[in-house]
């Protein structure tokens, strides 16, 4: 974090920019002592008790934030110190593992059906599960749901989903264990996203309004031992919130602890957080804040994390990694939910991955030797972008292109895969569109090898001489070169190699790629300061019990921060053989999105031995687009479904995806209804929403164009929406064997 605090007694709202949900020129202060007063038609936020000394969240930030922790440390990963919150027969918090927990996706009014799914849901290893509850036909079933459950001699605690609906919460509460409320829509004006100008009156009278609405319910949980969730999500804060805060963070802490200064006004603490988004980086974000305002406060409330409408498949679960893997390598979270637009019980074994590596890191205290952290951006997101390589005078080849200035993908290729070099160069594009040269969006920036073939071996040579011409970068070891030489490669040494000069026995000029762990000493970094570097490679093995990559990664960009050098660092994850695909997208979410969602790193290069090339490929760019660095395909906000769902959402789903998933820089939201509707799908660009059973309404952005259309033309409809709003790209031709 930036330096130079500017103590404050307060601050104003001034102007938004929304572009990562933050609220530009935004101080944040401690929510719980703010005190809002009208200066003429200017709002400002005053500090009742005390000053709370501020700092700009980056260099040259107008954002203001406390000089305050968000986590235990971090250079090693120590859990949170949390209260124990009971959710039925489930303590939860930080004396306990991660719980896992998924949602049902069945109408609540069949309850056969959902007896049915909580059922297969407990075999499969869920610690809690949730079911929607959105009118009082559904409350009732719940409480058949419970007892048949019971008669089963299925314990697990059932969470009620409330939406829009107090006077069901306080039915539900009767017989569910935990009680799950949106600040956005629980007792505030529904979001509507009009900008609305609130004087502090109106303002001071709905916090009344929502006091006396949420009162009840925070009684009867405490009169009947249950516990509550207070979720903010960031789509669906009121309007109220938005017209003060913005779409932001910050926002979305306020909204949760508006509701959290209720209960501890009633005494009522058997409660967790959660804030969650479509975006990671926004989600990440969001629970630092919150946590951030715990520590200042004294707070020690558990959190459930989750990414909401991560999407399905591979997407679904690099989001959720990223997200979640981030936050749980700072010892923060106590349950969590991977959700997926697939049945829920398929939530349940990426969910218990994701547990085990966050349970394993703070067993572990996984980490490196204690450093000072002066240059990382908690709260906002600021690009750490490294110098890219340049064509130098008189050099035949251009090295520009094996660095993306976005995000790199770099990918290891075997001999036995340059003996067919046009399957390799298709691989290596993944995709040919007719016009557009070799390298286009979604094309791989360099590629190691590691051994060189003979050279003799004409064929593979001249497949590795077409790759370099078009200004593919080819790294190759520093042994191999020197044995082997291929001209224009680049060479990969480490620091041994670099101490003992044996680089220099390489031609003058020769690009170096110099793999580092990171937690090395410093003074054995120090001869970087008088080598020319094209990239470092970030490479210390995920296996490692004790040392933690996140924050060797850490340790790594603080020290070439103090030292002004700007090389670019491409994340080098290493699986061993064996390593099941969602442990990879998992881990490579985790260990690589920890530090991408912080600006930290240039791109991606991951290697298992067994695993498909293309898979490889594939989960490299699904992890920069998560993290908001490279868009190469369109991006879904897809919700998971629930008993609120008025249409086959996988299958939808399916159907949309494979019409329109050639559009990158476009982003579609599918949404099972109007809950999950324009509230939850702030970061996309068209929406398809369950309005009615058999009718859709279709968005742009958060505003409603088209309602009511037949499901049988709805998919049509919203390919014609996206070429109306001048979007829509037509499918490229296969490219030719």
């Amino acid at each position: 974090m930036a330096t130079g605090a500017v103590p404050t007694s307060f601050m104003g709202l001034k102007s938004r920019d929304t572009s990562l949900g933050f609220a530009k020129n935004l101080d944040f202060v401690r929510v719980c002592d703010l005190k809002r007063v009208k200066s003429g038609r200017k709002r400002v936020s005053m500090i009742r008790n005390s000053t709370v000394e501020l700092e700009p969240a980056s260099e040259g930030s107008p954002l203001l934030v406390p000089r305050q922790k968000y986590c235990e440390s971090v250079h090693k990963t120590v859990r949170r110190k949390t209260r124990t919150v009971m959710v039925g027969n489930v303590p939860l918090g930080s004396d306990h593992p991660i719980r896992i927990q998924t949602m049902t996706t069945s109408d609540t009014k069949d309850v056969a059906g959902t007896v049915e799914q909580v059922m297969r849901i407990a075999d499969k290893g869920a610690d809690i599960v949730r079911i929607t509850v959105q009118g009082k036909r559904e409350a009732d079933a719940c409480f058949e749901i419970k007892n048949s459950l019971v008669q089963k001699n299925y314990n697990i605690p059932l969470v009620a989903d409330i939406h829009f609906a107090p006077s069901v919460a306080l039915r539900v509460a009767e017989c569910f264990d935990k009680i799950r409320v949106n600040p956005g829509n629980f007792a505030d004006r529904r979001a509507q996203f009009e900008k609305l100008e609130y004087t502090e009156y109106d303002y001071q009278k709905e916090l009344e309004h929502i006091e006396q609405v949420f009162t009840p319910l925070v009684e009867k949980c405490k009169k009947y031992g249950r516990a509550m969730r207070i979720g903010t999500n960031h789509g669906s804060l009121s309007d109220r919130i938005m017209s003060y805060y913005g779409d932001s963070p910050r926002g979305m802490v306020e909204s949760a602890f508006e509701f959290a200064r209720i209960c501890r006004k009633l005494d009522f603490h058997n409660f967790v957080f959660s804030m969650k988004a479509s975006n990671p980086v926004v989600m990440v974000q969001a629970y630092r804040l919150l946590v951030a305002e715990m520590y200042a406060q004294g707070w020690d409330y558990p959190l459930h994390l989750g990414v909401t409408e991560a999407g399905e498949g591979e997407d679904g679960r690099m989001k959720s990694a990223i997200g979640i893997g981030t936050l749980l390598q700072d010892g923060l979270g106590d349950t969590i939910r991977v959700s997926l637009t697939e049945p829920p019980e398929l939530e349940i074994d990426p969910c218990r991955r994701l547990a085990n590596l966050g349970m394993k890191a703070s067993q572990f205290q996984k980490g490196v030797a204690p450093f000072e952290e002066k240059h990382r951006h908690y709260f906002d997101f600021q690009r750490r972008s490294g110098q890219l390589p340049f064509q130098k005078e008189g050099e035949e080849v251009d090295y520009r292109g094996v660095l993306h200035r976005d995000g790199s993908v770099l990918m290891s290729v075997s001999l036995d895969q340059l003996k067919a070099p046009e399957l390799l160069y298709k691989s290596l594009a993944a995709k040919l569109v007719v016009g557009m040269p070799f390298k286009d969006l979604a094309t791989v920036d360099s590629i190691t090898l590691r051994e060189l073939p003979p050279v003799d071996d004409s064929d593979a040579r001249l497949a590795l001489k077409r790759l370099i011409d078009i200004s593919m970068g080819v790294i190759v070891p520093l042994s191999e070169q020197l044995t082997k030489p291929l001209p224009n490669a680049m060479v990969l040494v480490n620091l041994k190699e670099l101490s003992t000069g044996a680089h220099k026995l390489l031609p003058e000029g020769t690009r170096l790629v110099v793999s580092i762990r990171g937690d090395e000493p410093f003074e054995e970094l120090e001869i970087l300061k008088d080598v020319d570097v094209t990239m470092l490679l970030h490479n210390l093995p995920v296996t490692e019990d004790k040392n933690g990559r996140v924050q060797a990664g850490r340790r790594l960009f603080e020290y070439l921060g103090d030292n002004g050098l700007d090389f670019p660092v491409i994340h080098h994850i290493q699986f061993p053989s064996g390593t099941h695909r969602d442990d990879l997208v998992i881990g490579a979410g985790t260990n690589a999105g920890a530090l991408l969602v912080d600006g930290l790193g240039d791109g991606i290069f991951v290697e298992a031995p067994d695993q498909d090339f293309d898979f490889l490929r594939n989960t490299s760019f699904n992890l920069l687009q998560g993290c908001r660095m490279r868009n190469t395909k369109t991006e879904y906000v897809s919700c998971p479904s629930c008993g609120r769902t008025l249409f086959d959402l996988q299958d939808v789903s399916a159907q949309i995806r494979e019409k329109t998933a050639h559009l990158p820089g476009v982003s579609i939201a599918i949404m099972g209804c109007i809950v999950n509707g324009p509230g939850e799908m702030a970061d996309a660009d068209f929406g398809y929403v369950g309005g009615a059973p058999g009718k859709i309404d279709l968005y742009v952005g958060k505003t409603v164009v088209k309602r009511g259309i037949d499901m049988e033309q709805a998919t049509d409809a919203l390919i014609q929406l996206i070429k109306d709003n001048g979007r829509w790209v037509d499918p490229a031709a296969p490219a030719e064997d």
